[in-house]
């Protein structure tokens, strides 16, 4: 069998295999994902700044103690918003400027982390090391291969950080931070931009005060069910005739809000198009009956 019938055999057997069966709560997880990127989509359309305004671009400190600039404030949150210092790690997994990368990956794997921010020896962070820099020193290391006379400008820059031996050397600079001022919303939103699944958390003089992981974001930002079916009975006190407040029974699951009992037709319209705006509301079942 040749290359091209070997692949035709795989293709086909791709086809015929029997399709993943769905593990437990596999549903659940893809409701939460979809409500956390509604979410994100929701921060995204409704917030005017630019992303450095929520954040500043770590810079390597300069030689003298001279403060670094201090970022543009993010807007200040409204009330019931939850806001990153809330949520993040404190204290923050580090790694030093100079530390070799041996080391450096002894520290990832301790941490059980793909990338911690570096930061010099007044803790403002000057980049971020992942795994990826590692493995990329020891891939050109072990190839041999070195960048021509005519090489690309970005093969060059590769190779010289690849022979680098320190965090220093290694990291990615600047880093992507976010203020411990700025929402939830807002670092999800920022978070989801720049493809990190963790992000480095520094004062306005851009020293580390904290990590904040995507997971946690999306725990925030996402309200439990029972937060939900709170907000949905206040709609129906508000919107309601007293005669008909008792007749209704509200139950949330997964973000999935089902009602039950009996409502004038008119004031279950009303009350459902209030309920499907609220954003955390996955799907509205509607099994309420005429009112008497």
């Amino acid at each position: 069998m040749d290359a091209h019938e070997n692949l035709s055999a795989q293709s086909e057997a791709r086809r015929q295999a029997p399709d993943r069966r769905w593990s437990p709560g596999e549903t659940a997880r893809q409701d939460v994902l979809l409500r956390y990127l509604g979410a994100v989509a929701a921060a995204a359309a409704g917030h005017g700044a630019p992303a450095e305004r929520l954040s500043a671009r770590a810079r390597p400190a300069p030689p003298s103690p001279t403060p670094s600039p201090t970022p543009s404030p993010s807007p200040f949150p409204e009330p019931g918003q939850p806001v990153v210092r809330e949520v993040m790690d404190v204290p923050a997994a580090h790694i030093r400027a100079g530390l070799p990368y041996r080391d450096i990956a002894r520290v990832l794997a301790r941490e059980q982390a793909g990338a911690l921010p570096v930061v010099d020896a007044q803790d403002h962070v000057v980049g971020v090391v992942s795994e990826s820099d590692l493995l990329a020193k020891v891939a050109f290391e072990a190839s041999g291969h070195r960048p021509g006379p005519i090489g690309g400008l970005r093969e060059r820059r590769l190779h010289g950080k690849a022979r680098g031996e320190t965090a220093a050397d290694l990291m990615t600079s600047p880093a992507i931070t976010v203020l411990p001022g700025a929402t939830v919303a807002e670092a999800a939103w920022l978070a989801a931009l720049s493809r990190l699944k963790r992000m480095p958390v520094t004062d306005r003089e851009g020293r580390l005060v904290g990590v904040v992981r995507r997971d946690a974001l999306l725990q925030a930002l996402i309200r439990d069910d029972a937060g939900i079916r709170a907000e949905v009975e206040a709609m129906v006190e508000a919107i309601c005739p007293p005669a008909d407040r008792d007749a209704v029974q509200v139950a949330v699951h997964d973000g999935i809000v089902e009602l039950t009992g009996r409502m004038q037709a008119a004031t279950a319209r009303r009350l459902l198009a209030e309920i499907e705006r609220i954003a955390d509301v996955v799907e509205v079942k509607n099994l309420l009956g005429p009112g008497t």
